[in-house]
């Protein structure tokens, strides 16, 4: 923790320090305007060290919005002074270069990229994070039984309801966007929750309005465990984790943890199987994909897996399945032309991927975790539907 603290410090500190000394002392010697300079860093920086020091063990868990506020605000001040000071010290060495070239250019450009940034980033975390998006996407196979031809799944993602307390409408405009399109089948790979179950409280009724015919199937995600709370027994920890199957039992939900379905739709049948959460280290791997699939030779098989990069490591060599259904990168809740930072960690961070005929498709999610901000990866309804080549 001390040396996360560090580096945030230096993060917050050093584009400050730039700034002040190469132009607010240049520009007034006034002491008062020079200190009143200081004070939202100062302000910052009392906010980090309250929840991180003085809040308790659970503080993310506990003050989900107040930290979620404290570090977009934060970003607000440190991205768009960051930037400011790479365009000055580009300046800075160009003239050094070049001493015909003016710095004033340079100063000019950091301004604007730095309004800019500031203005996407409250976008991103006003409108952003309700944005919802419905994407169609389609998957053609010709192992597709003709009976499923058409068949629309709708699937969500990484609701992480702990950071919609206090704010319900959202979701339910996102349950009555879903059941708006009619899905056949809806699924939910995993990361309901935060860091405990009882998140979800005050969102059961609303969650339990999501309706397809033929149902409502869930899996774990590696937030779902209750891996990052700090319990205060083993006891504690497993009770968490019986109130979060409980819940979704009583909102209608069908939680398959190493298990599968066999599901019926105008005279044929396909196997949908879903697994624990399997992640590389250190997230959690429970999924046991062998017994999940023990009856389904022969079917058609769709995967709910919440972590797409089990898909190379298990999926593809070990199995036949034709169809994996995946969450939890988010797009690292920021596309910018395309890109995002999620690239650096995921072969496979968003949208449809092949290895022949053989598929996996990644549902960049609906909710956040910590900031609440979403930019470029708005939060995403995917409708699938299953065409026969």
């Amino acid at each position: 923790m001390y040396r996360i603290t560090l580096i945030f410090i230096l993060f917050l500190l050093i584009p400050d320090i730039y700034i002040y000394l190469v132009y607010i002392v240049r520009k007034t010697k006034n002491v008062f305007l020079r200190s009143l300079y200081w004070l939202p860093t100062a302000l910052l920086i009392a906010g980090y060290v309250y929840f991180m020091f003085l809040t308790g063990d659970n503080a993310m868990s506990n003050h989900t919005q107040g930290i979620g506020r404290l570090a977009i605000a934060i970003i607000l001040f440190v991205v768009p002074k960051t930037i400011f000071m790479l365009c000055s010290l580009i300046g800075v060495l160009v003239h050094a270069i070049i001493r015909r070239c003016p710095r004033s250019p340079f100063t000019a450009i950091g301004l604007v990229l730095a309004v800019i940034s500031f203005f996407n980033i409250g976008y991103g975390t006003f409108f952003g994070t309700t944005r919802f998006e419905v994407k169609e996407v389609e998957y053609h196979s010709a192992d597709i039984p003709k009976g499923f031809d058409g068949y629309r799944i709708l699937q969500l993602s990484d609701i992480h309801i702990g950071s919609w307390r206090g704010n319900p409408e959202p979701i339910k405009h996102l349950v009555d966007l879903v059941n708006a399109q009619k899905p056949d089948l809806i699924v939910f790979t995993g990361d309901l929750v935060n860091q405990q179950s009882h998140e979800i409280d005050g969102f059961q009724e609303i969650l339990a309005q999501l309706h397809a015919p033929d149902g409502v199937y869930s899996i774990l995600g590696n937030h779902d465990y209750g891996n990052y709370y700090h319990w205060s027994s083993p006891e504690a920890e497993a009770q968490n984790m019986v109130y979060l199957k409980g819940q979704q039992k009583a909102m209608g939900w069908k939680l398959l943890n190493n298990e599968h379905e066999v599901l019926h739709h105008q005279g044929d049948s396909i196997a949908l199987i879903g697994v624990e959460n399997d992640g590389e280290p250190p997230f959690s791997q429970f999924a046991d994909l062998s017994k999940a699939m023990q009856g389904t030779d022969g079917m058609f098989q769709i995967l709910l897996s919440h972590n797409p990069t089990h898909w190379r490591r298990e999926v593809l060599p070990k199995s036949n399945i034709a169809l994996m259904l995946a969450g939890h990168t988010h797009a690292m809740q920021g596309i910018l032309f395309g890109h995002s930072l999620a690239e650096l960690l995921y072969p496979e961070w968003r949208g449809m991927y092949y290895e022949g005929n053989r598929a996996l498709y990644v549902n960049i999610g609906i909710g956040y975790v910590g900031l609440p901000f979403r930019f470029g990866a708005w939060p995403e309804i995917t409708v699938l539907t299953l065409r026969k080549d």
